[in-house]
């Protein structure tokens, strides 16, 4: 494994993780929110604009892999990607990340949040929310959304041009099939949860509409917030331990 700068390292995770939620958060504000020129666009809109963000994401972050979730990370360091440090120093960047960008979005929608009546709607932008309330299948949904996204990371990871083990070198399209996979994941597995698969992407949102002067915000639901953490940690620790069983990847 080559000598990582840290630093940059964490600064590369911060970058693109931002990116990330002000894409992703954007274009839910721009879906949900009154008056917007985007207003009912629909869910499909929504899966193609968090896909496009996680493409953005991974092209800003070239330094430390753009890793930008920390399941994705969980299932790195299970898989011996990534050591401990390199884990940890990125789960920070992407929390920190995870604010900074949902606060920017907030910046850019100022005057649709003022507008917009539903405190749901509000925490909707930021946050994931389950259509019916079953914390125990809430939670297992989390788990299979994020164990098809890392599992097929991990497929994707060692797929060659003409042989497993053969990089595909693809270049700065080599996030479009995980773009891709985010749009089907959501299209596919997003309707009871919206799909938060990401706990950095749920978690630094929620902290930033708890902390913003958001008018008539109402509750950031703290009593849900564990499910989209907890479940994609699980859903991604079970995919780390199954690929190499599953996928004869290259050892």
């Amino acid at each position: 494994m080559q000598d990582i700068n840290l630093g940059l390292y964490f600064l590369s995770e911060l970058v693109g993780t931002a990116m990330l939620v002000l894409l992703g958060t954007g274009v839910v504000a721009n879906v949900t929110l009154a008056k917007t020129k985007g207003f009912g666009g629909g869910t499909l809109m929504i899966n193609w604009g968090w896909g496009l963000a996680v493409f953005a994401g991974f092209l800003v972050s070239a330094y430390s892999g753009a890793v930008l979730n920390p399941a994705v990370g969980l299932g790195l360091l299970i898989g011996g990607t990534i050591t401990l440090p390199m884990f940890l120093v990125a789960t920070i960047a992407e929390l920190i990340g995870g604010i900074i960008g949902a606060i920017v979005c907030y910046l850019a929608y100022k005057q649709h949040f003022d507008d917009e009546e539903s405190p749901a709607a509000k925490l909707g932008v930021f946050s994931t929310g389950p259509e019916k309330r079953s914390y125990g299948l809430n939670f297992l949904t989390e788990v299979i959304a994020t164990f098809v996204l890392v599992f097929v990371i991990f497929g994707f990871s060692d797929y060659g041009d003409v042989e497993v083990g053969v990089p595909g070198g693809l270049g700065p399209l080599a996030g479009l099939p995980v773009a891709l996979l985010v749009v089907a994941i959501g299209a596919s597995l997003g309707g009871p949860t919206g799909y938060a698969i990401n706990p950095a992407r749920d978690l630094g949102p929620r902290i930033a509409h708890a902390l913003l002067p958001i008018k008539g915000k109402g509750s950031s639901d703290w009593a849900y917030s564990w499910v989209p953490v907890f479940g994609p940690f699980v859903g991604a620790a079970i995919a780390a331990f199954a690929a190499p069983l599953t996928l004869g990847l290259a050892g």
